[in-house]
């Protein structure tokens, strides 16, 4: 078949590379001359362990695993399984690791939960105050500003993938579309990766859908001069993954004004130069704020450097972003025919850049590419 595919995100992308192997020619277009949303302005971290017991769990596994095998065939995307580590602080946060650590499907998940001496003989660069780490073995990590320009030149040595940027959709009208350039498309098959971008064209195809976007800001310091050997979570987080039984944090713990109004957790992952992607806050009701406020980044520096025991690298970069999440807690995406040959996926949320890989598979599956 001959599959347009709209929208040059991770998600897009990864339809492109389920589509390509399947034998089938891929035309990706994206608006952007690079892809410029929740795609590249994430941690690029392949998150298995705060997963919802059920199809988000068997979706991010099922990910994880692609995710190794794709970094096999693409070494530039820079994927490790480098695990991560969820330090804890206080009494009440060891509750929920330990609850976490002797749950049924702890091994699935690669769950331990880790003294001290533990935690620094995985991880040596964590070397302040902590009471245990809970060690989850399955998560990774990609690099996600590099990851997408490497998968496209592995799609396009195949000779059936082509990718046109600056190219916005205008029209769609079942077997063929048209960019603003006035250039038709012709296709058996669309599939429509926008994102966040859920005005124009989608709204005139979907109409309302069951999915809001969210706003949420990070940063990237300098190098930190040796290995962050795992990437590294805060307590904070088992607020806000639904693997976890946090109703005794919530009510017993109250998070610092700062981290509780900007909805925050501290999630810190080493890129491969060395600096540290650091985060983030979560931000829901619309219109957004086109402008980053300070204090997140002074509390996630604060914690970052307690559990480092020494001060965080210089701050180098900070940016905002906005992804796209079902409204339905347990669905994993939202994936729906508007068209004729022509379906909509939208709204991982933070799960994208963990699930991409499945979630395109099963578009694979239910299109029977």
């Amino acid at each position: 078949m001959r599959i347009v595919i709209v929208g040059g995100g991770v998600l897009g992308t990864m339809h492109a590379w389920h589509a390509v192997r399947r034998g089938h020619a891929v035309v990706q277009l994206e608006r952007e001359a690079e892809a410029r949303g929740a795609s590249v302005r994430n941690f690029g971290l392949v998150w298995v362990s705060g997963r919802a017991v059920g199809a988000e769990l068997r979706t991010a596994l099922r990910a994880r695993r692609l995710w190794e095998e794709i970094g096999a065939a693409v070494p530039g995307i820079g994927f490790r399984g480098n695990g991560s580590l969820t330090l804890v602080r206080t009494q009440t946060e060891l509750a929920v690791a330990r609850a976490a650590a002797a749950a049924p499907d702890a091994a699935e998940r690669g769950w331990r939960l880790l003294e001290p001496d533990e935690v620094r003989a995985v991880n040596p660069a964590l070397r302040g105050e902590y009471l245990a780490g809970l060690h989850c073995a399955a998560d990774g990590a990609v690099e996600s500003r590099v990851a997408l320009p490497a998968l496209r030149a592995a799609l396009e040595h195949t000779g059936r993938y082509t990718w046109l940027a600056g190219r916005e959709v205008r029209t769609v009208s079942g077997d063929s579309v048209r960019d603003d350039t006035g250039a038709v498309h012709t296709a058996d098959q669309i599939v429509l990766t926008t994102g966040a971008a859920l005005g124009g064209l989608v709204r005139e195809l979907a109409g309302p859908l069951p999915v809001r976007r969210v706003w949420l800001q990070m940063a990237q310091t300098a190098p930190l001069g040796e290995a962050l050997t795992t990437s590294v979570a805060d307590a904070d987080s088992f607020r806000y993954y639904p693997a976890y039984d946090s109703a005794a944090l919530v009510d017993r713990q109250p998070q610092p004004p700062v981290a509780a109004e900007h909805k925050m957790q501290l999630l810190m992952v080493q890129r491969l130069d060395g600096g540290l992607t650091i985060g983030d806050t979560h931000a829901y009701a619309e219109p957004f704020p086109f402008d980053e406020v300070e204090a997140p980044y002074d509390h996630v520096t604060e914690v970052a450097s307690a559990l480092l025991g020494r001060p965080l690298p210089r701050i180098e970069r900070r940016w905002n972003g906005v992804y796209a999440q079902c409204l339905d807690p347990s669905a994993v995406v939202h994936r729906a025919a508007v068209a004729p040959a022509t379906w909509l996926v939208t709204g991982p949320g933070g799960r994208g850049m963990t699930c991409a890989p499945a979630i395109a598979e099963q578009t694979a599956e239910e299109l029977q590419w």
